[in-house]
Parts: C-alpha cells; structure tokens; sequence
C-alpha cells in the first residue's frame, strides 16, 4: 500500500497545507528521510535536485520545533546552509509555507549576500530557523546579530555545491561555533570525496539514504540538438527562438559574460529576453526569478548556477547555447522542463569543439540524442 503524508504521523496542523500545494503522496526521499530525521537520527541523503529534499527535511523540522520551550533572543535553533541566494529564498518559502496554521509559531529568516546587512541583523530577532549562505553567516555573527551555541539541528544543503563553490573554509569556521550535541542533516546531488570530509566532520552514525537518478525521469523530455559552427550559433538560436514563439523559454550559457553576450544579441535583433547571473543584484535575481515563474517573462538566460534556483512545472522549452562542463550539469539544466508530469524539450547548439564532450555526455546519459538538420 503507498504511503502517505499521514502514515509519518505529523501534526495535523501540516494537512491543509500538504492539501492547498498539491503535495498528494510522498516522493521517494521524503518516504526515506521523514522518519529518520522525525526520531532525531543524523542523516546523510544523496538526491537530485527536484526530488522533493527541501520538504522532506522542513516538515519533520518545523514538526519536532512543535515541541520546544522557550528559547533566547537571536540563539537560533536551526540552520540550514545553502549555497546560493537563490536557493535561501526558496528554502525560507518553503518553511514560511508550512509554517502558516502552526500551534506553534516558528519564525524563518533567510540571509545572504549581495544586499545590505543593516536589516537582516534587525531582523534576526526571535528567529527560530536561519537559511543562510555561509559568507553572510559569518558577517552576522561577527556582529553579534546571531549566536549559533543553542543550534539544535544543522541541515548542509546542496553540500556538493557548497564545496564547488569553495565554501569548505567558512562552513569549517561556522561548525566550530555550533554546539557538539545537535541533529545533523547532510544532503547532496553527489556522494564524492569531499562530502565524505564534511561527513567525518560532522555525522554522528547517520542514515545514509540514496536515491537513485531514474532514467525515467528524462522519459518526458525530448532531446534534440544541431551541429552549427560558433559564429552560426546566433542566428540559428534567434531561428529556434521564432519557431517557439509564445513558449516558455530557459537558455544556458556556461559563463557571465556569454549571458550577457547572448542577451545583448536578442535584444538588438528584436526580442524580450532577460538575464539572471551571479553579477546581477540580488534585487534584480528575485524580480526576473519571479516574473519568470508567474509566466510575464517569455525568455530567460541563465548561468548553472543560477539556474538551480529555477522551478517551473510547465516550462516547455530549455536550450544549451553552450553545453555544461559535466553530464550532471546537463541532466541538471535539460531537467528543469518534462517535470510533474509535462512533457518538454531540450536543444543543444553543439559545434565541432563540443562533439566529444557531447558523446560523453549521451554516453553517461545512456541515451542518443536525436540530431536536427
């Protein structure tokens, strides 16, 4: 018999919320690690972005925070590192949204880089779950806005991406200034040698849980890609772009400055595109992030890691103006369309540089992508 939400026994406050986002029956991770995480065990989970990880760890969370007293101003008793501003927004929403109905009230807070400090550290007050990225973590508790020594649970998210990104220093400096007896919950797209470290460094016997990629999750998207030479790359995506007009469209460059490069090109040839990076201020992310989800927005460029950040059930249309440097990040960018049950398409501009580094990454896929003239 399949489980449901209910079979975890949360608080019966979660029900209507669980109900009004469509959450029907849990996803693979969420069956795994709800109980784990509900009994207060360590845990190391293994899965992709868009398996459901963000609620499978903020519905136990805000469940066992149902049971506290009393706690300190500004002494947090969660924190969920993340390594990006985008992905402490998301993850603050998420929270916010389970949060409503609540016997208990539970205030969440995300903070994050690249705006000004002087109203986050105001607003640190009463705060129970802190979403942060590590940089700002840092900034707050050097200014005393927040003190980490009553954190009861401790969720890395995205570890993977955290490392990548050279955090490993800062999140060592923030696991100094936590408390030695607290929950720790570990999640990551990958099981590699430096998850292992952080793993040494702050796992206590875990509940390791993998879930593992299903090739089927690729089944509703259908992938197809040109052969062009680099200077042809513009016209032919100005081309795909008329023949899509009216649809959705994610394109993926693989660097800030190609972004803006192939932004200022649609701009100048007639279309409305915009352009989400790293470079851009957080104010900026959040508006074209936004407009892009509620479908004002037609067409959006977009970095990898950005895009990470990007969710959108119904998005018909992704194209890799520039292929990724790894097949996850391919797997990662293509699966941003086909989700929940929608069928999507991926096209790939590949010129004679890119052709090995694109059979690898059909190799890996264990699929032939179909090639258009």
């Amino acid at each position: 018999m399949a489980l449901t939400f209910d079979s975890f026994k949360l608080n019966k406050a979660f029900t209507p919320t669980l109900k009004k986002e469509n959450y029907q029956t849990p996803t693979p991770i969420q069956e795994e690690v709800i109980p784990p995480i509900l009994a207060g065990k360590d845990l190391l989970g293994i899965a992709k972005t868009g398996s459901g990880k963000t609620a499978s760890y903020v519905l136990p969370i805000l469940n066992r925070l149902q049971k506290k007293g009393a706690t300190k101003n500004r002494h947090i008793e969660v924190l969920v590192l993340v390594p990006t501003r985008e992905l402490a927004i998301q993850v603050g929403e998420v929270f916010g949204t389970f949060s409503r109905g609540l016997p208990e009230r539970i205030k969440t807070f995300a903070v994050y880089g690249g705006v000004s400090i002087n109203p986050q550290m105001i607003k640190m007050q009463n705060v129970n779950v802190l979403v942060a990225t590590p940089g700002r973590l840092l900034d707050l508790v050097k200014s005393k806005a927040v003190h980490l020594s009553l954190v009861q649970i401790l969720v890395l998210d995205e570890a993977d991406k955290m490392l990548n990104l050279g955090f490993k220093k800062e999140m060592e400096q923030i696991l100094d200034l936590l408390p030695n007896k607290k929950q720790n919950l570990l999640f990551s797209a990958t099981l590699n040698k430096n998850i292992k470290q952080i793993k040494k460094l702050t796992l206590v016997d875990p509940v390791v849980v993998k879930i593992e990629e299903e090739d089927l999750s690729l089944d509703a998207i259908e992938q197809l890609y040109y052969s062009v030479s680099s200077e042809k790359k513009g016209p032919l995506l100005r081309s795909i772009l008329n023949k899509y007009k009216g649809q959705q469209t994610l394109i993926f460059t693989s660097s800030t400055y190609q972004a803006d490069n192939v932004f200022d090109k649609l701009r100048k040839n007639g279309f409305q595109p915009s352009v989400i990076h790293g470079k851009k201020s957080q104010g900026a992310r959040q508006r074209v992030l936004n407009n892009f989800k509620n479908g004002d927005l037609e067409i959006l460029i977009a970095t990898d890691l950005i895009g990470r950040g990007i969710d959108i059930e119904k998005l018909p249309l992704v194209i890799n103006y520039e292929l990724p440097r790894s097949p996850k990040d391919y797997i990662h960018r293509i699966g941003r369309t086909g989700r929940a049950g929608n069928k999507g398409i991926a096209i790939s501009l590949i010129t004679p540089e890119d052709e090995h580094h694109f059979k690898v990454i059909q190799k890996k896929m264990k699929r032939t992508v179909t090639q258009l003239e």
